[in-house]
């Protein structure tokens, strides 16, 4: 079964800033972060458990999966048939994303 994929206004922030980053600064491969992002999306669709329970936030049921490539987190959480992507966030900034104001 193929799930929609929704991105959170936050995650959609971030892929933007993302991108635009990657354009500038990446000029070797300007392409590669939304081409990885694209293939993770159409992983989540086909197989939402691929990636790892993300236990650092309280909220159940957030996974994570790594872009291995670009070394970016995409955070997100399934319902039903819908994989909502919450964050992509660099794996390298020490924390995980704060996810809190995702569900108040």
């Amino acid at each position: 079964m193929t799930r929609q994929i929704v991105t959170t206004p936050e995650a959609e922030t971030h892929i933007r800033t993302i991108d635009r980053w990657w354009r500038l600064n990446r000029q070797a491969a300007p392409d590669l972060f939304v081409e990885e992002l694209a293939a993770c999306f159409d992983l989540l669709a086909a197989n939402p458990h691929l990636g790892h329970a993300y236990r650092a936030t309280r909220q159940p049921g957030i996974r994570r999966i790594l872009l291995r490539a670009t070394r970016y987190h995409a955070y997100y959480r399934v319902e039903n048939d819908t994989v909502f992507v919450l964050a992509v966030w660099h794996t390298q900034r020490g924390t995980g994303p704060d996810l809190r104001s995702l569900f108040s």
